[in-house]
């Protein structure tokens, strides 16, 4: 069977009571699982069968395991589409412009098209790859919103999306040596994207959260999005305000807009040192950050923030400062010693240490726990010790 059929088959009656079955299975129990299967099951199906149900666990992180153990995936689809949160807060934010339509090129899987429809939006879901189309079309029923999306396998370049109110496109980012990094490599280009964004009261355009700023368009505005703490897209958005730059952190949603302020100050190392969340710096927002916080930096270079008062932001976390060191193995060892510290947490920035050899090689032991932050203080190498600051301060 080519990989269109073998989706095709595990729709049957048949398909669907083998998925069933192995919704739960251990995948290190596998040879001796098909060697049973076979017995009763055709083996394309039983191989089907068998890996469609590991992306289906893969994808629980994603989707959650209720959409999860409904929908259909690919490798690269599980790999490549959107989160769940992510999709929600994106589909909410056309919804709140008053979009009715989003054409979604490029659509993978079917994440975002799945939140944008039940978020009420009609889409129209296109994909060039037919087992990647066959996926989508599968979703849509599996999960009740085929009346909302329509799937076309087709060329994206060649879709005519004049009658809906918005584009999201979604170029891949993957070539056949790996991520790719120039967003003219991406397929379709990042130029082609934008020229089709221009076209549409409102679309947005996710690219890799690592874009240049000088590559975003004057006319265009950018958002960058981290989900627990680990910055996932850009997303560039045009229809929403030119030239405005926003970190948005999810679950929440908590979004930090730029004022265009100036660098902040360079000053001592206060009672408190925050690491910003990382779309915040991506985002070139540290300089917002610094001023919730009243504090300043620790170095020009360098992405820490220092205060002497708490001021709980959900924009970075705090930790409340205990010593400060130059840098020097003998002396973080003598004091990790002293304080009985056993578990050690390991920052850095601005550091050419790794934290797994600076464990290996002062090897922490006793009952405390401690962060040790390696990095530099007015051009100095150094060592900050410390501790997060409860959520509540």
């Amino acid at each position: 069977m080519d990989r269109v059929n073998d989706l095709s088959a595990l729709l049957t009656d048949e398909g669907q009571t083998l998925l069933a079955r192995l919704r739960d299975h251990d995948p290190s129990q596998e040879l001796a699982l098909a060697t049973r299967l076979r017995r009763d099951h055709p083996a394309d199906l039983v191989s089907a069968a068998l890996g469609q149900a590991r992306l289906r666990q893969r994808a629980v992180a994603k989707f959650g395991a209720e959409d999860a153990y409904r929908m259909y995936f690919t490798p690269n689809g599980v790999e490549q589409a959107t989160r769940r949160p992510v999709a929600e807060y994106r589909a909410a934010r056309f919804s709140a412009l008053g979009v009715r339509s989003v054409a979604d090129l490029c659509s993978g899987i079917g994440g975002d098209a799945i939140a944008l429809a039940r978020a009420g939006i009609r889409v129209l879901a296109v994909d060039r790859d037919p087992l990647t189309a066959s996926a989508v079309r599968a979703n849509a029923e599996a999960l009740g919103l085929a009346d909302l999306i329509e799937v076309r396998c087709a060329d994206v370049t060649e879709t005519d999306t004049s009658a809906y109110d918005a584009v999201f496109a979604d170029p891949a980012r993957r070539g056949g040596r790996g991520r790719v990094f120039d967003p003219e490599a991406y397929s379709p280009p990042l130029s082609w994207a934008i020229a089709a964004a221009r076209t549409r009261p409102h679309a947005a355009l996710k690219i890799a959260p690592g874009i240049p700023h000088e590559l975003v368009p004057d006319d265009f505005a950018a958002e960058w999005i981290s989900y627990g703490g680990e910055v996932k897209e850009a997303v560039l958005w045009s229809g929403t305000g030119p030239g405005t730059v926003a970190a948005t952190l999810l679950p929440g949603p908590y979004t930090l807009t730029g004022r265009g302020l100036p660098n902040p100050p360079v000053r001592p190392v206060g009672r408190y040192l925050h690491e910003p969340d990382g779309a915040v710096i991506r985002a070139h927002l540290v300089a917002e950050a610094a001023e919730e916080l009243e504090g300043g930096l620790i170095d020009e270079t360098i992405a820490y923030i220092t205060s002497d008062v708490l001021r709980p932001v959900p924009y970075a976390t705090a930790y409340e400062i205990t010593d400060r060191l130059p840098f020097g193995l003998k002396r973080l060892k003598a004091l990790l010693r002293e304080r009985g510290i056993g578990s050690l947490t390991v920052k850095k920035r601005g550091s050419a240490v790794e934290p797994e050899e600076l464990r290996r090689r002062v090897k922490p032991q006793g009952p405390n726990a401690a962060t040790v932050f390696l990095t530099r203080v007015a051009g100095a190498p150094s060592m900050l010790i410390g501790r997060p600051v409860p959520a509540d301060g």
